[in-house]
């Protein structure tokens, strides 16, 4: 996420669009006689939901990487005859949502650097907490010599710079010296012009899973890229794990012991309904929430819909488990993603709508429970029952797959600060009220963990609870965990803690 250097309310492009994101999808393929740059941009297509801002691949044909990235969704990035000009044995690819450093070319990845050994290419998906430690580190040991930096603003940048400047052996055991040193949640993918790495950090905060192949092994942030380039899953990279893949196979150590804290969220939102994490299929987990979902908070309605696409399994689980019939009372436009494109101020007021357009045949004269993922700011949810209320709906109960999110991720996830959190000062009948709703029901912490079959102690909650396991240094939190009073734009004042 692009951090603010303070917790003020800032003005969406289009209220309420934006949701929570994913920092990042990454991919490595290690295939000899495989397109290995097609697999990639496959991988990274499977994995777009991830991250939208960016895209670029690393290849290597054992004497020399080639990278091409550039600003835009992976089909806007790549051409046929790009993809075929990187040739290689090896290949890693990347999606970004920027968590660090602005959203620019120079901060795309993979990143590339020179070194002793060859060349280094690497990509991440997370978010470091202690950059002003590895900041201090690297300039300590003239790592970075003044005039050489590139520009680039990331802790990926500066995870690539401390293991190319290690002096070490090798590549393998310069990144066993760099790993111990990182803080936060990291999966990375690397390569140099013969090896294909991967690494976790100690808690698995965010999914890697390896896969083979006929001719070769494959690295990728969820399942669902294993699937579309026909690797079969193999198991997971573990928490604190670091691995090498080559001519030579797989090999593994550890660089941490395991202590895991997956993502809750990751379940609930971020990754693709078609991924398995920990052994539990994401669609059957986000089904079962729902379910728990019309236990807990039962209503009498004529008609269940989701908000798509994130909300469908969900509201699968509300109508089986409430016996209220299922049905699609929204009209998503899959289309609308990314934009470069200055909207008009009448289409900015438009909102929602460039995504989302209720059927009115469907919604008029009904009861409607509509169940999403979450609530961040309350925008949205606001605009979907203006919508369903135009449309005809005699009543709006509207069901959500998450407790209320109360605290911002430091861990590569795109919540807003705590200021714009609309759950951090708000009790759910004070929202429910702001979102113009009949009645308004979150799932309980209990009932999702729950769902998940995950045991509790190796969940990372701290979005719902605000008790992070991986210490936040006071410079990070500042400003995204604190509430204030804020000026808007009518003048008047919103307060805060």
């Amino acid at each position: 996420m692009t951090r603010r250097p303070d917790g003020r309310l800032t003005h969406e492009l289009f209220a309420g669009e934006k949701g929570p994101q994913d920092a990042c999808g990454i991919f490595g393929v290690w295939a000899p006689g495989e397109e290995v740059a097609k697999l990639t941009f496959y991988g990274l297509y499977a994995l777009q939901h991830r991250g939208q801002e960016s895209a670029g691949i690393a290849t290597s044909d054992g004497e020399r990487i080639l990278i091409y990235k550039d600003m835009g969704l992976v089909s806007q990035v790549f051409t046929e005859s790009d993809l075929a000009s990187l040739t290689g044995d090896l290949a890693i690819g990347h999606c970004r949502y920027s968590t660090t450093g602005s959203s620019t070319w120079v901060n795309a990845q993979p990143t590339l650097r020179p070194t002793k050994y060859g060349t280094l290419a690497l990509a991440h998906n997370g978010n470091l907490t202690n950059t002003g430690n590895l900041a201090e580190l690297l300039q300590q040991q003239t790592l970075m010599a003044p005039g050489k930096d590139r520009g680039a603003t990331t802790d990926t940048e500066l995870m690539t710079a401390l293991i190319a400047g290690q002096d070490e052996k090798n590549f393998e055991a310069s990144a066993m010296a760099v790993l111990p040193l990182l803080e936060g949640a990291f999966s990375l993918v690397f390569m140099d012009e013969q090896t294909l790495y991967a690494a976790r950090d100690r808690h698995g905060v965010r999914p890697l899973v390896i896969g083979k192949l006929e001719r070769g092994w494959v690295v990728a942030s969820e399942t669902a890229a294993l699937d579309i380039v026909g690797a079969a899953f193999v198991r997971e990279v573990e928490p604190g794990e670091f691995i090498a893949i080559n001519e030579e196979g797989l090999r593994s150590q550890h660089w941490a012991t395991p202590e895991p804290k997956g993502c809750l969220f990751e379940y609930v939102y971020l990754a693709r309904p078609d991924t398995t994490i920990a052994g539990r299929g994401i669609h059957a987990t986000r089904v079962a929430i729902g379910e728990r979902l019309a236990l807990e908070h039962p209503v009498e309605a004529d008609l269940v819909i989701p908000v798509p696409e994130s909300g469908t399994p969900a509201a699968i689980g509300y109508a089986k488990a409430s016996g209220i019939a299922y049905g699609s009372g929204f009209v998503k436009n899959s289309y609308v993603g990314r934009t470069f494109i200055q909207p008009s101020q009448t289409i900015r007021q438009l909102g929602i709508r460039l995504k989302l357009n209720p059927l009115r045949e469907i919604i008029e004269g009904k009861r409607i429970v509509v169940v999403d993922d979450s609530i961040v700011r309350g925008n949205t949810q606001r605009a979907i029952v203006r919508m369903l209320r135009e449309a005809g709906a005699l009543e709006i109960h509207v069901r959500i797959s998450s407790p209320p999110v109360e605290w911002p991720c430091f861990y590569g996830i795109d919540f807003a600060s705590r200021a714009e959190l609309i759950a951090s000062g708000l009790e759910v009948e004070e929202i429910r009220r702001s979102i113009g709703a009949d009645s308004l029901g979150y799932v309980s912490l209990e009932g999702l963990i729950g769902a998940t079959q995950i045991a509790e102690s190796k969940l990372c909650q701290a979005c719902f609870t605000g008790k992070y396991p991986i210490t936040i240094p006071e410079d990070m939190s500042e400003g995204k965990m604190r509430l204030e009073i804020t000026p808007v734009h009518n003048g008047s004042v919103r307060g805060g803690l």
